[in-house]
């Protein structure tokens, strides 16, 4: 089960415990494993990201997390419970925004709760959640109108309206350029903090993952298995060039086979 927890205070996070989890999908005919035996728990509020080389399977963690597919062996839970679909207290955010162009930035955000049924009783959440993300004055506008920064917050707030317990996130910035990418970092760390929600996040940055998680997990190649476990005590807001930092990179770097150099 989930370990406790003890940075900061944290309240409306679940618990999330993948126990002993392996998963395989049909490819033409013969069985192709993408994780193997996967043991891992996050605390509630707790910030985790995971590390590993493209398609190793750490998409399909999130997926398996969200309720979009069941393990092939092993289980997921939720607060205890085993995680048998989806629900809108677990919320996976893609790398690309994926907004209906043709509606505002407003309806976007309301798709959640129109599709509950709750659009009537929640709308003033979607004023709460534009003025979180800092969108409130782009609310009518259409996502051909928004930088890529700015769609990618439109994506959260989509979300965020849900008051998610456990935000999945598959690498929500890899393709936004560089100084957009580090205002968007903050921003989430803002509102991991202010919100308190679980986060699991998929990164290919070791900066990214040790700036913001209280742990990072290192996966190998497919399929996917725990190689390393690192916790960062650092503080947040943490520096780019703290010591601490730089060493803990080095060492990840290093667990994944790459030059300390880079």
């Amino acid at each position: 089960m989930a370990v406790a927890f003890e940075q900061g205070v944290r309240g409306s996070g679940i618990a999330l415990d993948v126990e002993s989890v392996s998963h395989r999908y049909g490819v033409e005919g013969r069985s192709l494993a993408v994780v193997d035996d996967v043991t891992l728990s996050l605390a509630p509020g707790e910030f985790v990201a995971l590390l590993g080389p493209s398609g190793c399977g750490k998409s399909t963690l999130l997926r398996l997390a969200a309720g979009l597919e069941s393990p092939s062996a092993g289980a997921v839970r939720e607060d205890g419970r085993v995680i048998a679909g989806p629900n809108p207290d677990r919320i996976l955010v893609f790398q690309d925004a994926t907004l209906f162009p043709w509606r505002t930035v407003r309806g976007n955000v309301a798709t959640g709760l129109e599709a509950r049924g709750l659009l009537r009783e929640k709308h003033d959440r979607i004023d709460e959640v534009l003025k979180l993300v800092k969108l409130e004055a782009f609310a009518d506008f259409y996502p051909h109108q928004l930088s890529g920064g700015m769609a990618q917050r439109a994506a959260l707030a989509r979300a965020l309206v849900n008051d998610p317990k456990l935000l999945l996130l598959d690498e929500p910035f890899g393709k936004l350029d560089s100084l957009t990418r580090l205002r968007m970092q903050n921003e989430l760390l803002d509102l991991w903090t202010n919100v308190g929600f679980t986060a699991l996040l998929v990164t290919h940055d070791v900066e990214e993952a040790l700036l913001l998680a209280d742990r990072v997990i290192v996966l190998s190649d497919r399929p996917a298995r725990i190689v390393a476990q690192v916790s960062v005590a650092a503080p947040h807001p943490r520096r780019r060039d703290d010591p601490a930092l730089i060493a803990l990179r080095a060492d990840l770097l290093a667990t994944l086979g790459i030059s300390h150099d880079v």
